[in-house]
């Protein structure tokens, strides 16, 4: 009974605690957003499906990658800009594809950077990607298919090996996951708030949808619904909202970056 009485203890102290503030349920904790952050990006590093560029012999793409991360972390919209580890690494593949890991790990590959035209477009991928760690949405997702039997077993310590199996979950799908609709719109939205908050062209992740209508193997974020089309028309709104200002696209760096690539 008293055991009954915890688990129920525990259930109305997650909801009331990290429930997102914009009401989107999740049952994990900013600290499992990082630890399992950490854990997956460990997994990818030792994966050869993902042959991560090496930062000590390509230090000069990694000083481009890691000069527009910290620019848009300096965006008063990131809620966890400064909890977050934030890390970016570099897939070496010709690959049209970005993706990020719970706590701000996210990873970029050489194909997507080279296939674009400027540093915005390519900012305005990263801000996409940051948003989805920002808003959290990989937990979300883990909130809705597992729910809070999960955290009690992991709480209550009954399922000591379910952090590993989710984990394992995670990086199988990581370079695939299927965000929902809202979270989509949502990734969207925010790049479009941190790109306005810094110096590149806030319509940039626009451009970069357009570029990218048509591919035969476009990224994944972009082959799931909602539609190209309709993402530009929900960008350009957002955009005019804030009130549409011009920015920076900054040609001659980007191809210096795509330059420092193998």
């Amino acid at each position: 009974m008293a055991r009954k009485i915890f688990t129920v203890a525990i259930a109305f102290t997650i909801l009331s605690l990290t429930g997102c503030d914009d009401g989107k349920l999740n049952f994990f904790t900013l600290e499992q957003d990082i630890a399992f952050g950490k854990q997956l990006d460990s997994t990818v590093l030792a994966d050869p499906a993902y042959p991560i560029l090496n930062k000590n012999q390509h230090p000069e793409a990694y000083e481009h990658i890691e000069r527009i991360l910290s620019t848009l972390l300096k965006s008063n919209d990131l809620r966890y800009a400064s909890t977050f580890p934030w890390e970016v690494k570099i897939i070496n593949q010709d690959v049209l594809n970005a993706f990020a890991a719970p706590g701000g790990y996210m990873y970029f590959y050489t194909g997507l950077i080279k296939f674009l035209d400027n540093e915005a477009q390519f900012a305005g991928v990263m801000a996409h990607e940051m948003a989805h760690a920002d808003r959290r949405h990989s937990t979300q997702m883990l909130t809705k298919q597992y729910g809070f039997s999960l955290l009690a077993s992991i709480v209550l310590g009954d399922n000591p090996n379910m952090l590993k199996t989710i984990i394992a979950e995670l990086a199988q799908g990581l370079g695939n996951l299927k965000y929902s609709r809202n979270n989509e719109y949502e990734a969207d939205e925010y790049a479009v708030h941190y790109l306005y908050d810094t110096g590149y062209h806030p319509r940039a992740i626009a451009d970069f949808f357009e570029k990218m209508e048509g591919q035969p193997t476009p990224p994944e974020f972009l082959s799931t619904h909602p539609s190209p089309e309709n993402r530009i028309e929900a960008i350009e709104t957002v955009w005019k909202s804030l009130g549409n200002k011009d920015g920076e696209l900054y040609i001659d760096r980007y191809t210096n970056f795509k330059n420092s690539l193998p």
